[in-house]
């Protein structure tokens, strides 16, 4: 797996330093730890924590995300509830919706599922819900607070990067990090919790984008490289230096007739190309996406624990 027109050299450095991160492996052992804790609840006859999502319409990737956290619910111990609405959901009705989970004792935490159809303002709808209730940290309140360094909850796909370096023994202090991406979920609050002054932070931040001059110059300065640009594989050898930890956070799903279920999964960075420059890099799948569900498990609960 040697990237076309290496030397022999690439392929040596390849070979005996690049490191694959399992984040399957770090997930289910992160998971083993909340069903531990789960148990210990049930036996002392306390309720299990509960964790509810709404979806509004039919959008194929929300509804398979929702059953996923069906899914990762079940593995844990943990209740949940769906509250699925057609497309056609008057705004009004949806914050109804929202304003009975606020109240609601049993469910300690819930997400909503965005996007969210045109006519509902998502903005809008998010100012009801309630902080204590967040744990996908969408509330305005709990964006700042995490900007000031005391987050209740943190965003699922930022905080599953954080667990997977420092599970993976990823140090961050005085490295300097490049972000490619700057969305409000991802991009712009993974590189706040990089530059924190704690354990897990303390690194020098670059945050790029798709209007960044010289991008690929850039990246190449990086010692971690964190991509979450949405573009599937874009990220190519001449983005990375030899040696940097590569964290592809992307992830598609693309067309490939060669495959069985007539499609692919892949990333924002290009991986057969890549890897072989990287001292440890994250596939995908397998990788960022496996922690991004623990994540969330573990701010329900946190929202479980804060409220009982």
């Amino acid at each position: 797996m040697a990237i076309r027109g290496s030397n022999s050299s690439d392929c040596f450095f390849m070979e005996k330093k690049m490191n694959i991160i399992d984040g399957k492996q770090i997930a289910d052992e992160i998971k083993s730890e909340i069903a531990a804790k789960v148990k210990s609840l049930l036996d002392k006859g306390k309720p299990a924590p509960h964790l509810a999502a709404v979806v509004v319409g039919n959008d194929g990737a929300s509804l398979t995300y929702v059953q996923s956290i069906e899914r990762a619910c079940r593995e844990v111990g943990y209740i949940s509830s769906v509250y699925k609405f057609p497309e056609t959901t008057a705004e009004e009705e949806l914050i109804s919706v929202i304003s009975f989970l606020n109240e609601d004792d049993e469910i300690d935490g819930y997400i909503l599922q965005l996007p969210l159809p045109k006519h509902i303002s998502s903005e809008k709808v998010i100012e009801w819900i309630n902080p204590k209730k967040d744990v996908d940290s969408l509330h305005p309140s709990n964006m700042g607070n995490l900007l000031l360094g005391e987050p209740l909850f943190v965003p699922a796909t930022p905080y599953g990067t954080m667990l997977l370096l420092e599970r993976a023994g990823i140090e961050t202090e005085g490295k300097h990090c490049v972000v490619v991406g700057r969305s409000n979920i991802v991009g712009k609050p993974l590189a706040m919790l990089l530059s924190q002054k704690s354990a897990g932070g303390n690194a020098t931040v670059t945050v790029c984008h798709s209007h960044t001059q010289n991008l690929q110059d850039v990246c190449r300065e990086a010692d971690i490289l964190f991509v979450a640009i949405g573009k599937p594989e874009m990220i190519t050898a001449d983005y990375v230096k030899k040696g940097a930890v590569v964290v592809d956070i992307g992830v598609h799903r693309l067309p490939d007739p060669d495959n069985e279920k007539g499609y692919r999964i892949c990333g924002d960075v290009k991986f057969d190309e890549v890897a072989p420059l990287c001292s440890q890099i994250t596939p995908v799948p397998g990788g960022v996406g496996r922690l991004t569900m623990t994540a969330l498990l573990l701010n329900v609960m946190k929202a479980y624990e804060g409220k009982k």
